[in-house]
Order: structure tokens, then sequence, then C-alpha cells
């Protein structure tokens, strides 16, 4: 997925929704800028909506295709919460697990761990991103990848990494097991998922 200078994304977001702009250096880049609160224009609801549909998607690296596909399935989920439903699609991806377990630095490396056989769920090797785990399933290196040079130093990753409550991590084994499911809470998130239900929904 192609998603342009994110610098200037993020600055027009208004939000630092990549790895690379969560640091100290992109936030003397802003200072520089005199853009530390992204634009100052007032945005209609419409755009507002949009705003916060785009930090999403920007978030977990997905194209609008995408994006959009888990919004109308949650939606049309009777008689469930529609953004914890979303949450729980982009948070039970394979690739945004092997992320949050600190395997790779950001969601793009993550994502082509899975896609180049790297990750095994369940003692089974998966080549496919999107997977979505449930509560039960075990995620590992593969065997034969545990000496790839892309898993070097992989304790001193592991170390930067917050693992999430609902993922039990072995860090000597490597071994994760899901025995939860992801809780949408709003003011921990840096966008509003209410907003992308309303944004879908016109």
């Amino acid at each position: 997925m192609i998603i342009g200078p994110k610098y200037k994304i993020a600055r027009r977001l208004g939000a630092p929704i990549f790895e690379k702009t969560q640091t100290q250096k992109y936030a003397l880049h802003l200072e520089k800028r005199g853009k530390k609160k992204g634009f100052s224009k007032p945005k209609s609801e419409f755009g507002i909506q949009m705003n916060e549909k785009q930090k999403a998607r920007f978030t977990y690296g997905l194209s609008e295709r995408q994006f959009s596909n888990y919004v109308k399935e949650a939606i049309s989920k009777k008689g469930a919460n529609a953004s914890q439903s979303i949450f729980e699609f982009l948070e039970t991806r394979v690739d945004n697990v092997v992320y949050r377990l600190g395997f790779s630095p950001t969601r793009l490396g993550s994502r082509q761990l899975v896609s180049h056989g790297h990750i095994a769920v369940n003692g089974r090797r998966v080549n496919t991103p999107s997977m979505r785990l449930k509560i039960g399933d075990k995620v590992e290196i593969t065997g034969r990848s545990t000496t790839k040079p892309v898993f070097a130093n992989l304790d001193e990753k592991i170390k930067n990494a917050t693992t999430p409550s609902w993922i039990k991590f072995d860090s000597v084994k490597k071994v994760a097991e899901i025995q939860g499911k992801p809780t949408y809470v709003k003011s921990e998130n840096m966008f509003d998922l209410n907003a992308v239900i309303e944004f879908y929904s016109r």
C-alpha cells in the first residue's frame, strides 16, 4: 500500500499515526514548522469524520477497500457494538499481533514477516497478514526463521514493546497466546471509531 510522505500525512491529520512520527525528531519537525496541533482551520462535521477515518486507516496501514469492508461488516452485526467490533477486527489481525509482540518495530515490517512465512499460528506457517486470530490461538516465529537476520537482537526489540493484556506472551520461548479480546477505549487511541461509523453511515 503506497501512502505517501508520512510526515505530511501526519501533519494533515493532526496526529502522529505512524511509528516514525512518534519520535523526538518528528516533534522537532513540528516545532520548526510551527504546527504542533496540526491544521488550525475549522473542519465541517463531514471533514472531522473523514479525518478520524483516515487516522484509523493509516494507523493500521490498510487500503480504503480493506478498511471499509471491516466497518461494513461491523455495522451489519446485529446486537453488537460496531466500534468494538471494528477494533477487534483491526487488533486481532495476525500482522498487528506480531507488531504488538515487538517482533518488528512497525506494522509494515510485521506484515512483511507474515507475508514471507516467518510466522506460525497454532504450529502452522501462515502468510496472510489479514488473518484474524481468536482466543486460544498461539503465535510464534517458525522454527526455520528464528536464526534469520531479521530477528537479530529480538530480545532487545521485545523489551521496547508493550504487550496488551489480551495477549499472553512468553518472552523466553517467544510464544504468544490470545487469551481475551481487545477493548476499544477512545481515550487510549488516536482515532474516534464512532465518528468513523458515522462517516460510513451517511
